[in-house]
């Protein structure tokens, strides 16, 4: 596939924010990582497998490591330690080729439930920052927390700069002389800057900045055993069923051949080697993911040129600013993540739209219902179960 770096490419290089950066300012913010070692790992990355893999694919958190982390405020070791673990597990998995028996045994019914639920709960992160009800949000006593205004009357400011930009959104959707993506985060920057983002600028010092190799030092062995079973293990069924096998049928399903370096192994592999730079560099786990995915097509990105993109503006904010490179991402309203994460979410979630068999709804909508109910991984296990039973005829719906 060739490379392009069009307007659609900048638009849907910029698509997956929402998700990237809600999180990615909790870890700095709460467990204390650095945010020179973040922001390079994810430009390195997004450069390195948009090259590799030449189709556009997601860089994103580990959900349920950065969730859990930045509620229970870890330590920065206990986050590399789980950093650490995912990545010997995956190089493990792809290496041996044992991924390929993981994803013999998931069918397409629990793909789907995957990516539906993942939908969702893209869709209800991304209201709850429209509305001010993100943890985040909760965490800093304020709706839009860079901001000098907080409501313009009866009206919170992260749902004056939601509704704005989601119906600007809406009339530009299927633009391509003026892409969705690339006019929201542009004009909702000038957006935060002129209601008070402005000031998070005027401390800001341009250099060279390199990271630290282990700014925290080697995790303990107490790191190690709370991180295996408060992170790792609950995140492995998540990582495998969305960034892997649900990504890799979602990359078929939106480039055909051309997603053909896109496999179970290599997606493994590369999450490996992404997770080892992160942890060394004081980063976070990181993954990729069908919502991700989701996000960058649907607000135009077709070619790796938008990795390229969205990969150069990262390892060029943490090279300049290091440090200061997390206050230029604060001229982005909460609102406005909210709104391309609440299109991502919609994207993933009509991805079901193949589903006819009564038995494989059956199954989504179990999965749909105990991942909002507990987590996805939970909702991965007793899928897996159900669709034996029912393929057995054990049960019946």
């Amino acid at each position: 596939m060739k490379i392009s770096f069009n307007r659609m490419e900048w638009a849907g290089s910029v698509g997956d924010l929402g998700t990237l950066l809600p999180l990615a300012f909790g870890m700095i913010m709460i467990n204390g990582l650095s945010a020179t070692g973040l922001f390079l790992t994810v430009g390195l990355m997004y450069v390195v497998v948009g090259t590799y893999y030449r189709v556009p694919i997601a860089v994103q958190p580990m959900k349920v490591v950065s969730a859990y982390g930045i509620a229970l405020a870890l330590t920065p070791g206990v986050i590399t330690a789980s950093g650490l673990l995912l990545a010997v597990l995956l190089l493990i998995l792809g290496a041996t080729g044992l991924v390929k028996v993981v994803a013999r045994i998931v069918p397409k019914a629990v793909i789907r439930g995957v990516q539906l639920s993942t939908g969702v709960l893209l869709l209800s992160k991304g209201a709850s920052l429209v509305v001010g009800s993100n943890s985040f949000q909760d965490m800093r006593g304020a709706v839009e927390p860079f901001l000098s205004i907080q409501s313009i009357g009866p009206l919170p400011m992260s749902i004056v700069s939601g509704v704005l930009f989601g119906v600007v959104t809406l009339f530009l959707l299927r633009s391509h002389r003026y892409p969705a993506g690339l006019v929201v985060v542009v004009c909702g920057a000038i957006f935060g800057a002129a209601f008070g983002a402005w000031r998070e600028l005027t401390s800001i010092q341009p250099g060279v900045h390199l990271p630290e190799i282990l700014p925290f030092g080697f995790p303990t062995s107490v790191d190690f055993s709370y991180a295996l079973f408060a992170l790792v293990l609950p995140q492995i069924p998540m990582t495998m069923g969305n960034a892997v096998i649900a990504n890799r049928d979602l990359s078929f399903e939106y480039f055909g051949k051309d997603s053909r370096r896109v496999t179970d192994r290599a997606l493994c592999i590369s999450m490996g080697l992404s997770n080892v730079f992160s942890a060394l560099v004081g980063g976070m786990p990181v993954c990729h993911g069908a919502g991700g995915l989701a996000a960058h097509y649907a607000f135009g990105a077709r070619t790796p040129g938008s990795n390229l993109i969205i990969g150069g503006f990262f390892v060029t904010l943490a090279v300049l600013l290091g440090t200061d490179s997390v206050n230029v991402l604060h001229l982005l309203p909460m609102g406005v993540l909210g709104v391309l994460l609440f299109f991502a979410g919609t994207q993933l979630a009509l991805t079901i739209q193949d589903v006819e068999a009564r038995t494989d709804l059956f199954i989504i909508i179990v999965m749909l219902g105990i991942t909002l109910a507990s987590n996805l991984a939970w909702a991965f296990g007793v899928a897996i179960v159900l669709e034996y039973l029912l393929r057995k005829g054990k049960i019946t719906v």
